[in-house]
């Protein structure tokens, strides 16, 4: 890995999120740096016109230019071989992602993306997982807002619970509060994806509905049920919660981060999530409309529908929209043996959670994967699992995240 070209190479750059990641590079590390790191996509006119605007004049030759194709084997292998990480946000990854993991794996090249398609983890991990442990490869799935700032919000509840009360949280509520972004084309696409797989494969439908659809082999299941898909009132924040659309994603990370880390939180660990709500009201309204959402996509003929008026791959929030997002998640550990030794913490971010904080979270992934001397051998982690303590640092001094103990808790 030391003879390596370059440290990054940022896979899909020309796509929206591909060039934030980039700009975000640009601006905190630069070109000419410490940091050694490329930029690469399958057109290079395009690649040359994303150099063009996140440089200055007379910087663009800085930044090198990669080719390589999704749909060529050969190329990607070329690809991954001159870089100590693959930074990719080329989605959905179940159509495009498979060929470049296993080219990874086999270089021994770590890998971090921003997928949070459950179905298709559930496939590569056990696939792969003997090979990466085997060549050194660390592959980190769901380095954007699905699932760090759930992921890492539980890990750090943990150890300031410890540091505390002396123990771990068996119990960590993960709830919702301000937030304000919009979805991009990507993302859009790689939610249809997963959801025309489910309705043409009753396999896939059961993968999804798992809770402990990211648990490693052989490891049996802990006590946790179904997500929640209506309203409820949550005593512990004294106030109503809706579902939360990402939970199906979220808490089957931060489940095999405990399984990962060797359950350090116990083996009877629950973890779940639901957004907060201002009343009985709102959090009934949101739980229907969110219901019907899913059932309309869920169906071909409403799918295909929605599909014409949904932004298309390559679409997404301006940089004003992006600037003016925010969020704020709230985690309640407790420990159900003593019910006074508990804790809230706060996670919050500087813009739109989907885009301009998630670009940030994936570019600090992929330094740290490059830069930090990390615990973990090859195979498939978590962030928390694999990247922890250097991570957070990363996410709070350079990536605009806050993570905070605090006495109140707002919708």
């Amino acid at each position: 890995m030391s003879n390596r070209e370059f440290d990054i190479i940022v896979w899909g750059a020309t796509g929206f999120t591909g060039q934030l990641v980039v700009e975000y590079l640009v601006e905190t590390y630069g070109v000419d740096g410490e940091l050694r790191w490329a930029i690469a996509g399958r057109n290079r006119n395009k690649l040359e016109s994303v150099r063009q605007s996140c440089l200055p004049d007379g910087q663009h030759d800085q930044l090198p230019i990669l080719i390589a194709d999704s749909n060529d084997p050969d190329s990607l292998a070329t690809l991954v071989q001159k870089a100590r990480v693959i930074c990719t946000t080329v989605g959905p990854y179940a159509k495009y992602g498979t060929t470049l993991v296993e080219s990874c794996v086999e270089a021994g090249t770590h890998y971090c993306d921003l997928t949070g398609e459950v179905q298709w983890m559930a496939r590569v991990i056990p696939q792969y997982q003997k090979a990466a442990e085997a060549s050194g490869a660390r592959i980190v799935h769901t380095c954007g807002f699905d699932s760090v700032p759930f992921d890492m919000g539980n890990w750090y509840l943990q150890q300031v619970m410890f540091e505390r009360h002396g123990v771990y949280a068996q119990r960590v509520k993960g709830r919702v509060g301000k937030n304000r972004g919009a979805a991009s084309g990507g993302t859009i696409a790689s939610v249809l994806n997963m959801m025309e797989e489910a309705q043409n494969d009753p396999s896939v439908r059961r993968e999804v509905a798992n809770p402990y659809a990211l648990y490693p082999a052989d490891t049996p299941d802990g006590r946790d049920g179904p997500d929640q898909t209506g309203a409820k009132f949550d005593a512990d924040f004294n106030q109503w919660t809706s579902p939360f659309i990402m939970a199906a994603i979220n808490t089957r990370v931060v489940r095999r981060s405990n399984a990962l880390l060797g359950f350090p939180w116990g083996e009877s660990f629950r973890y779940d999530e639901a957004t907060l709500n201002t009343s009985r009201y709102e959090a009934t309204r949101n739980s229907v409309a969110g219901g019907i959402g899913m059932v309309a996509l869920a169906l071909g003929p409403t799918r295909k529908l929605a599909q014409r008026f949904l932004p298309k791959p390559g679409e997404g929030p301006t940089r004003d929209q992006r600037e003016a997002g925010y969020y704020e998640v709230f985690f309640r550990g407790i420990d159900s043996q003593n019910p006074q030794k508990e804790i809230t913490i706060s996670v919050s971010g500087d813009l739109d959670p989907g885009y301009g904080s998630t670009a940030k979270m994936l570019g600090e992934a992929a330094v740290c994967l490059a830069k930090d001397e990390l615990t973990v051998g090859g195979g498939f982690w978590t962030p928390a699992s694999a990247l922890a303590g250097k991570y957070l640092n990363r996410l709070t001094s350079s990536a605009g995240l806050t993570f905070k103990v605090v006495d109140s808790v707002t919708p």
